[in-house]
């Protein structure tokens, strides 16, 4: 059971996180596919993401936590290399001094401390494992943090977000072999991750799942949001 996080493509009011994750369920051995009997790439199963990006999607060493004397390691951040490409989210002037105050005492002001749900892209690479149950029209993907939970609706366009909520609205169509989901309506309360990297409540999140064997997918993710700066991609 391994999970490689690859990359995040920064550029204009965008960034993008590129992982595979390894199923940790039985499954076959076959380098194939698994697929629905439409034909569609068969996602359900119990992933994980082995990363440090919850700690700090940007490239940090390790660290000692703010409550060592009473937590011991347990507060402490692993090192990583982060999940942004280039290094740094793009972030404005404002929204870095935000992100920095933040920071200065991360795991008492994150959210999930609140026991808040993580949000959408976070929620995915959590140290823990999370469901996916797929059918034609709706996929349900289940988390273990804070008893999280989002439906994805499959071609359903006419369904929209009505009012923000910690995990938003997922929209999603096929192309191909990649299914690409649409989140919107977000708190702007959720992190990115432990580090205080943040977004506002217009960020929106477009999702790629794509099926690269019976134990594994890729999953690529572009964030919009008015916080960052302009900034090439490649």
């Amino acid at each position: 059971m391994k999970i490689l996080i690859q990359k995040q493509i920064a550029k204009l009011g965008l960034f993008t996180l590129v992982g595979i994750f390894s199923i940790v369920q039985a499954a076959a051995q076959s380098g194939d596919v698994q697929r629905t009997p439409s034909g569609k790439p068969d996602l359900s199963g119990i992933w994980q993401a082995m990363t440090s990006a919850h700690y700090d999607v940007e490239p940090h060493a390790a660290s000692e936590g703010p409550h060592s004397g009473l937590m011991g390691a347990l507060s402490a951040t692993p090192a990583g290399l982060g999940i942004v490409e280039g290094g740094r989210i793009p972030y404005n002037e404002q929204s870095l001094r935000v992100r920095d105050a933040n920071k200065a005492n991360g795991i008492d002001n994150d959210p999930l401390t609140k026991c808040y749900m993580p949000g959408v892209p976070r929620a995915n690479y959590m140290p823990f494992p999370f469901q996916i149950v797929q059918s034609e029209s709706v996929i349900l993907m289940a988390y273990e943090v804070a008893e999280s939970n989002r439906i994805v609706y499959v071609d359903q366009p006419e369904l929209e977000s009505q009012v923000d909520a910690w995990m938003g609205h997922s929209n999603a169509h096929w192309e191909g072999d990649t299914l690409v989901v649409r989140v919107s309506g977000q708190m702007p309360d959720t992190w990115f991750d432990r580090s205080g990297n943040h977004h506002s409540y217009e960020m929106v999140v477009e999702e790629r799942w794509t099926a690269t064997g019976a134990n594994h997918v890729q999953r690529s993710e572009e964030h919009t949001s008015e916080l960052q700066s302009p900034c090439s991609s490649r």
